[in-house]
């Protein structure tokens, strides 16, 4: 199945690279705000599927990454691309959760935990959330996700309670909503500013994958990583509409079958970097394994609380994506 998937992408970005080699444009340069650092494998990914763009388009397209937020911060790179201030650009999804609930589907606790879930749950999803982002002049390209998340902190934490009065890293609805209903501070912080952020005291804790914390050297202002899966948040690759509109087809078939590469690579990507990054928390002097059955009952229980509230403001759409993704189950 998977081999047959990624055979049928090469074949799609191989037709539509000859189609484009015969098509005769005005060369475009396409700037792509990013907001991890070079070094993350989104990062990565997203420089392999702008070479793939700029070669498949024999040139008449070049896209030029700009990692680490140093085009746009990452919570200015969507309305940038809406506006026409970029004309391609990534983002973490849940992000947007404050401007539609929809937004926030793999934030939700507990509810997809492996690889294997959050596929079935972004399957689910992406016919609403491409519809969403149609209305907003954005064009969805592709999504990656994220390893599984877990909780840093800098010091042992066995209960809820541990928790209360921590300054806590958040980055979307969900991350802040955790922390309140575990007594902890929210602080909102870039995926760029962690390092400088934990090194200050600014911030003592957060939830986020192995990467993050393997990209950012965490171990050297941390102590701990608690494996709990809670989720397993995505980013996307989007376009701006009227940009996409102005592109040839063939050139629209080489940027479809670069997306649809660059969505398989990077996922790949995601499930061989989870055990690897926290192998280097390890090496860096971090003590990393699963969370203790107290303390996971108790974040299952605030999960559940999350996953009502979600629903509630999710309305018809959110029941629908999850009630498709149990289906599938």
């Amino acid at each position: 199945m998977i081999q047959s998937k990624i055979t049928k992408a090469a074949l799609m970005a191989g037709t539509a690279v000859a189609l484009a080699m015969g098509v005769a444009q005005a060369a475009e340069k396409w700037d792509m705000p990013m907001a991890y650092s070079a070094t993350n494998f989104h990062s990565a990914t997203g420089a392999e599927f702008a070479k793939c763009i700029t070669t498949g388009t024999g040139g008449e397209i070049e896209v030029v990454t700009h990692p680490s937020g140093a085009l746009f911060k990452g919570a200015d790179i969507k309305r940038a691309v809406q506006t026409g201030q970029a004309p391609i650009g990534e983002r973490l999804l849940s992000g947007h959760q404050n401007e539609n609930a929809v937004f926030g589907v793999d934030s939700i606790p507990f509810l997809a935990t492996s690889f294997e879930d959050a596929a079935k749950l972004w399957d689910a999803a992406k016919p609403t959330m491409t519809k969403i982002l149609d209305e907003q002049n954005l064009v969805l390209l592709y999504s990656v996700p994220w390893p599984p998340q877990g909780l840093y902190f800098k010091k042992e934490v066995n209960s809820v309670a541990d928790m209360k009065g921590i300054k806590f890293r958040s980055y979307n609805n969900a991350t802040s909503r955790l922390a309140e209903l575990t007594g902890m501070l929210p602080v909102t912080i870039e995926a760029a500013e962690i390092s400088q952020a934990f090194a200050t005291g600014v911030a003592e804790s957060m939830i986020s994958s192995g990467s993050t914390g393997y990209d950012r050297k965490v171990w050297e202002s941390l102590t701990h990583f608690y494996e709990v899966d809670a989720w397993l948040p995505r980013n996307y690759i989007m376009v701006n509409k009227d940009v996409w509109n102005g592109v040839s087809d063939a050139n629209k078939n080489v940027i479809k079958g670069c997306a649809e590469l660059a969505e398989y690579a990077g996922t790949w990507r995601a499930v061989e970097y989870t055990q690897f990054t926290l192998n280097g928390l390890r090496a860096g002097g971090m003590t990393v394994g699963p969370a203790g059955d107290g303390l996971v009952g108790e974040l299952r229980a605030i999960g559940e609380t999350m996953t009502t509230e979600w629903l509630e403001a999710a309305g018809d759409d959110g029941k629908a994506i999850v009630d498709a993704f149990k289906a599938a189950q």
